[in-house]
């Protein structure tokens, strides 16, 4: 469960943090995962294809939220929530042999249901003040990760993306982009073009499925993240 630096542990921020993680308990227990969903077994005992690198692009958020946790959906103790298809963003980092990367620090940052970025100089239409943008989380010991955030709309001139970086100790920040299976837009997107074979193109495409049974058509998107290096400890 991550938790928000930025902000006193008070009352209403317990009760979210504990909402949140029963969220994603039951979540993992929807699609039948559990903890298994994280275990990393003896398949991956030979080297796993790298995940492709790709920019970081111009609207990394040039201003911090002072909310930086794992759920985009509310933002700070507010009670009104982002509008949008809202999505349990999960999956591990690895290195190359699938064993999994603890406290890797790994962030997410997405344009609003309106197309708009958290940043300064995205001001081609009215951002979403509900949403939070951009978030964190700090892998487990089964280098796992978890975002609660929505499905990303169009920006002019790009096919729906997230963007991805993976932060370790050591190590430059290392960046990609995931983008959602069955878009009819990926294929004029220039970036996601520049994916020359489709194995590149398929390890960043995800299928953002509907969760069986929500009452409110959330969805599941599952993206790991293969590293060709470890951390020093």
């Amino acid at each position: 469960m991550a938790t928000n630096q930025n902000h006193p542990m008070n009352a209403t921020n317990l009760n979210h943090q504990i909402h949140l993680q029963q969220n994603r308990r039951r979540f993992l227990r929807g699609l039948g995962l559990g903890a298994a969903f994280f275990t990393v077994s003896g398949a991956f005992a030979e080297q796993l294809a790298l995940t492709p690198p790709q920019s970081e692009g111009p609207f990394y958020p040039d201003k911090l939220p002072l909310d930086t946790d794992n759920d985009l959906i509310i933002l700070n103790n507010g009670l009104t929530p982002a509008v949008g298809e809202i999505t349990h963003l999960s999956g591990r980092v690895l290195d190359a042999q699938g064993q999994p990367i603890r406290n890797a620090l790994v962030e997410i940052w997405q344009a609003d249901n309106n197309g708009v970025y958290l940043h300064t100089q995205d001001v081609h239409a009215k951002r979403d003040a509900n949403f939070q943008g951009f978030g964190r989380f700090l892998t487990g010991t089964a280098g796992e990760y978890y975002f609660r955030t929505i499905k990303p709309m169009l920006y002019p001139g790009r096919t729906r993306h997230i963007h991805v970086a993976v932060k370790m100790k050591g190590r430059e920040k290392w960046t990609t982009q995931l983008y959602v299976k069955g878009e009819p837009t990926n294929d004029k997107d220039g970036i996601y073009r520049s994916l020359k074979t489709a194995a590149a193109r398929d390890a960043l495409t995800v299928d953002f499925a509907p969760i069986k049974d929500s009452k409110t058509g959330e969805l599941a998107a599952k993206f790991d993240l293969v590293m060709g290096f470890t951390p020093q400890v």
